[in-house]
């Protein structure tokens, strides 16, 4: 059932899409998608639907052997169609009438006004859309009624065309056409001329397989039979000659592919091939005549197991001493290859004609059928892929008489004797492997090529998950095997991983690679960006979605119409036909891949059409997946580096450096931070999730504002790994929801190292939960990991974490790092780490030069796992900025507290904070005395801010409320919170410390 445009008589649909077509306005759903596309390479052309000139050429004629396929089928077809007005039409390749059969006097007098006759071209170049040229534009059937021709002079026909293909190399012979009055029109047209041109191509293939019966018959004739039917290779109960054996199917199939490469090359008479077991298989090339004057050639195959003949490449003419023919047989004449212009003493060599003799006088299997076609033409006709598509045809006449071969011997200078030549009768038996033509040779292994191009371009393409490398391994394996030049051209877009807009004639697109067998095409080099313009092939390709060839590009004006000057350039380098292939995956055009030839004369077909679309086709799917990686990779990586700190934190206690580097694998879960804490102390800390991808990075920010949250509360170092540790498990079950059952939904084993450094004891506290040790960097530039005890991956639960106290010298660093550093396949830890200490071994770096010294050392090319660096020097704060004072547990001493604190403030030129600070001092002191036990230690620090810290030895915290109108107390600590800007208690082993921090004037 084929979906027609709106009727263009019924409602005016069709008339105004065409009116809005020729204005330029957009045309809606009414019009079919082929139709629109004819009509936009109508419009590239230059054609105006109210005028047309049609060309004339006169003594239009098809080859013999295709009308010999073809007349039966026609007078069948117009037989059938006598009672209807209706006429048969067949045009050449090029879309010229040959033949108009049937239809009465007034369709015919009505067709010769618009010049649809033979003699005049029926091309969609020529005069628009129609049956002939759109379905040779399309190269399939096409069903054109009425106004969707684009020429006004063809609407009142309609017309069915249907292009007739060669069945074995697919190039298009000739279109078969049925036109009638626009009111006679029927769809059913369609099914009509695509029986009748596949009912063509079934003949011709049926003439190929009798021409072969005919050459094997001759084959037989000549003496290439003398018993019947040859054994054929492999075949029990025959073997392959006195050393040989028989041949197995694998061996077999390779002697059959080397005869087929054999049949297809005229230049060349004898080849050899290595079988296992040190035999050597000779395959011989002879003519063969039918006798109706086929021509073609016979392979024979023996088996020797001596010394072998080495093929030296190009034939060699060889003098004849007398002629041999494939249908007359001249047994016992000789032919002698000359010593003078190769330097080889003259050789004797017996021609194959009569010289095969049969292994046994009882009948050969097969010999009662010699009537029938064999396996082995068929046989010559299978289809590969070749490695070089384009290459011209050779000559399918038949082989030349005089024999064409090199001989080696081991020296002009010392002759040896040599014996009887191993196709002589005494040899090892000869057999029969193929029979086939020249040219159906050609395409077998032109098709084996193709095949083989197509299973490296699977294997080749799509290695990494990398946009730009996926197109230029495309342009590595089509250059120079398929096309002289190949261009990737993609729209930024899709290089960025983005989900690509519908792209248009005009979008400007990037070349992304560029293959070339050499630097002179003149073709936009890679990295520079392009505009095609809606005539160009590539915009045709883009708009349509649908590939373009151009076989001859000096004659495709919509190209040459892109650039003049440059396409100028283009054609004088040789550049001479052109494919254009839209890269679509999913439903998605993602580019353009552009094909050129050069150097290979002959020009694009409709196999390499094909062909192009199954490579681009391909490379497609690969292209499409590394950008949907490269999306899901940015957006895991931004949402990681929106998750990691964004700068270095105010404090005075380190300086610290650090590196956050993503596995090429994708982003993972490694984390570091920096956290400032109260008494002028910092927590470093450094992690590893499990895993890679968004739920790695979302778990990552989970765990690290967990950390925060925790520091926030003053945790000892152990204590605060401890409730991390419980929280990773709680989330890990789903926090009493149903948990994820997805290979990255569970967070058990993610590590941690969790250090807290104080500037004022110059003291550092450090515990670990899985995690790979830290190493600290003396002044003088000795290395030491930190022994630190074992701890668990957090989410295990079940053993204590714990602590490590070291005091570092002023200067010190102290390295922080994840696995993926130090680890990867080729490296261990162990030897990691020596290479870490070797790096780190280099005093008075800076944590910045410490950072890319590590880097640069240590991480791969290409790392599996990414890597979390945070190297911090350690400062300590001086005595000259920090006042201690130790008081006894008597209210009488508030007051002296607060003479010693405005004393040191003013020493510290800190007299604005005076008052504040006695208030403070007062509140804190008081409650000290009040509610808690021991003794009272009061400590100011002069760092970014002024730090006030009130120690006692009560585990109490005291808590901020809100005092009502009658109450007594409950206000000193609200007024603390008002007149600092933060305040908090934090626990110690002997009690708490009440602080607060107020900003430095």
């Amino acid at each position: 059932m084929i979906p027609l445009s709106v009727s263009w008589d019924g409602i005016g649909g069709l008339v105004d899409a065409h009116e809005r077509f020729l204005a330029g306005a957009p045309v809606g759903p009414e019009l079919r998608g082929p139709v629109l596309d004819s009509w936009k390479r109508c419009r590239y052309a230059g054609l105006e639907p109210h005028r047309v000139e049609v060309p004339y050429t006169s003594d239009l004629a098809l080859d013999d052997r295709f009308l010999r396929a073809a007349d039966p089928v026609l007078e069948d077809l117009t037989a059938s169609l006598a009672e209807l007005s209706m006429t048969v039409v067949l045009c050449d390749a090029q879309g010229r009438m040959v033949r108009r059969l049937g239809g009465d006097r007034q369709l015919r007098a009505r067709l010769d006004e618009v010049r649809f006759a033979p003699g005049f071209d029926a091309s969609e170049q020529a005069v628009g859309t129609n049956g002939v040229g759109t379905a040779l534009a399309e190269r399939g059937p096409v069903y054109v009624a009425g106004r969707e021709h684009f020429a006004d002079c063809l609407q009142p026909f309609a017309c069915a065309g249907a292009p007739v293909r060669d069945p074995l190399s697919g190039r298009i012979e000739a279109v078969l056409d049925l036109t009638c009055l626009r009111g006679d029109g029927d769809p059913a047209m369609l099914r009509l001329v695509r029986r009748a041109a596949r009912d063509i191509e079934a003949r011709m293939l049926e003439q190929a397989t009798a021409r072969e019966r005919a050459l094997l018959v001759a084959y037989r004739r000549s003496g290439g039979d003398a018993a019947g039917s040859p054994p054929q290779p492999g075949r029990p109960g025959h073997g392959t000659g006195p050393n040989g054996g028989d041949l197995g199917r694998i061996e077999l199939a390779v002697l059959r592919e080397k005869a087929e490469e054999l049949i297809a090359s005229p230049h060349l008479t004898l080849d050899e091939v290595a079988l296992p077991g040190g035999r050597t298989a000779l395959l011989l090339r002879r003519p063969v005549t039918g006798a109706a004057g086929e021509t073609g050639v016979a392979v024979e195959a023996r088996v020797l197991g001596g010394p072998r003949l080495q093929q030296a490449g190009p034939a060699v003419p060889v003098t004849q001493t007398g002629p041999t023919t494939a249908t007359g047989p001249t047994a016992g004449r000789s032919v002698t290859v000359p010593s003078a212009p190769l330097t080889r003493r003259p050789v004797t060599i017996r021609p194959v004609t009569g010289a095969v003799e049969p292994t046994s006088a009882s009948p050969v299997p097969g010999a009662a059928e010699s009537e029938t076609a064999p396996s082995a033409p068929e046989a010559a006709r299978t289809m590969s892929a070749p490695s070089e598509p384009g290459t011209a045809p050779p000559a399918t006449a038949p082989h030349p008489a005089a024999m064409r071969t090199v001989v080696p011997v081991p020296s002009a200078a010392e002759p040896e004797p040599i014996g009887p030549e191993p196709w002589a009768a005494g040899g090892a038996e000869s057999r029969l492997l193929l029979v086939g033509e020249p040219g159906v040779g050609r395409l077998a292994v032109m098709a084996r090529r193709r095949l083989e191009l197509l299973h490296d371009a699977g294997v080749r393409i799509g290695t990494t998950l990398d946009v730009t490398r996926t197109a230029e391994e495309l342009a590595e394996v089509t250059v120079p095997r398929f096309a002289d030049f190949a261009a990737v051209d993609l729209p930024h877009a899709v290089l960025h991983g983005e989900e690509p807009e519908p792209q248009a004639a005009d979008t400007p697109l990037r070349r992304v690679a560029l293959g070339a067998v050499h630097e002179e095409s003149h073709l936009q080099r890679a990295g520079e960006t392009v505009r095609y313009t809606p005539s160009a092939p590539q915009g045709r390709s883009l708009e349509s979605k649908q590939c373009v060839l151009e076989p001859v590009l000096a004659e495709a004006r919509g190209w040459i119409a892109q650039d003049p000057d440059q396409c100028g350039r283009v054609l004088a380098a040789g550049v001479h036909s052109l494919i254009t292939v839209p890269l679509r995956a999913r439903g998605t055009t993602l580019g353009v891949v552009s094909f050129y030839r050069s150097e290979k004369p002959a020009p694009f077909e409709d196999d390499d059409l094909a062909l192009a679309q199954e490579l681009v086709g391909r490379a497609a799917i690969c292209i499409d997946n590394a950008r949907r990686y490269t999306r899901e990779h940015n957006t895991a990586l931004a949402l990681q580096r929106s998750l990691l700190p964004r700068g270095r934190p105010e404090q005075s206690a380190v300086e610290v450096a650090y590196r956050y580097l993503p596995a090429q694998a994708g982003v993972g879960g490694d984390w570091f931070d920096v956290i400032p804490l109260s008494g002028a102390r910092v927590a470093l800390v450094v992690g590893d999730v499990v895993g890679h991808g968004l739920h790695a990075a979302a778990t990552m920010g989970r765990l690290r504002t967990a950390v925060h949250n925790f520091c926030s509360l003053d945790l000892p170092p152990e204590d605060l790994l401890t409730h991390l540790d419980d929280l990773v498990g709680r989330l890990d079950r789903g926090e009493g929801w149903a948990a994820e059952n997805s290979p990255d939904s569970g967070i058990v084993g993610a590590t941690c190292l969790y250090a807290v450094y104080d500037p004022v004891s110059r003291r550092c506290t450090l515990t670990r939960a899985g995690h790979p040790f830290p190493a600290v960097v003396a002044p003088d530039g000795t290395v030491e990991f930190v022994d630190l005890p074992s701890g668990p991956p957090l989410g295990l639960g079940g053993m204590p974490f714990e602590t490590v106290e070291l005091e570092l010298a002023e200067g010190s660093q102290l390295v922080l790092y994840t696995d993926g550093l130090i680890e990867d396949r080729h490296r261990d830890m162990d030897s990691g780490l020596d290479r870490l200490r070797a790096v780190l071994a280099c005093p008075g770096r800076s944590p910045e030069e410490s950072c890319e010294a590590l880097l640069d050392a240590l991480l791969p090319n290409r790392p599996s796992d990414d890597v979390a660096l945070l190297v911090a020097r350690t400062h300590a704060l001086g005595s000259d900025r920090v006042a201690q004072w130790d008081l006894p547990s008597d209210p009488a001493v508030v007051s002296r507290a607060r003479a010693a604190v405005t004393e040191q403030l003013a020493d510290w030129g800190l007299d604005e904070l005076a008052f504040t600070t006695e208030l403070v001092v007062s509140e804190l002191v008081t409650n000290a005395i009040r509610h808690a036990t021991g003794p009272v230690e009061l400590r100011l620090l002069r760092d970014r801010a002024l730090i006030c810290e009130v120690c006692d030895g009560s585990s109490t915290s005291p808590r901020l409320r809100r005092a009502r109108t009658l109450d007594e107390g409950g206000r000193g600590l609200f007024l603390v919170a008002q007149l600092t800007d933060r305040w908090g208690t934090r626990y110690t082993p002997d009690g708490k410390v009440i602080w607060t921090q107020q900003p430095l004037p």
